[in-house]
């Protein structure tokens, strides 16, 4: 009778340590993404402005994410809408968001992109800088 009941907690214990070896193996999935290029786009209160971001999956096997991008400034913010990303593994996706800078965004004010997947985040160097919507030019002049 003993010897039956610690083979049956061998057995447990090795049923669980597969199990939890499974597991981690899954969880070390990770995402990798770019945005190509990175720099300032200028864009009035009210522009639109598109983000596409190319994400890969450098895990070995499938893998899920949550994935969000906001623009985050001091002085005004803009949020997209959450997207499901799923990917096998080494496989890529393009994810698109459209959105437009907020009509009480500050002249001469800035926002960095940034990408939240699960609970992580990572800043991209890319940022919006609000220019003014009006613009003046000298279009002649004249001395006498």
């Amino acid at each position: 009778m003993k010897k039956k009941l610690v083979l049956f907690f061998v057995s447990i214990i090795m049923i669980v340590a597969v199990v939890v070896n499974f597991s981690m193996a899954v969880a070390e999935d990770s995402v990798v993404f770019s945005s190509q290029e990175k720099g300032v786009v200028k864009k009035a209160s009210g522009n639109d402005f598109t983000v596409t971001i190319t994400f890969q999956n450098t895990g070995n096997g499938e893998g899920s994410w949550s994935v969000n991008v906001v623009f985050e400034g001091d002085s005004w913010s803009w949020k997209g809408t959450a997207k499901t990303l799923t990917l096998d593994a080494n496989a890529k996706k393009i994810l698109t968001w459209n959105g437009a800078v907020p009509a009480n965004a500050t002249v001469n004010s800035v926002a960095r992109l940034v990408v939240y997947y699960d609970d992580s985040f990572k800043a991209l160097d890319w940022w919006i800088q609000v220019v003014p919507a009006a613009e003046l030019t000298i279009k002649s002049s004249s001395v006498t």
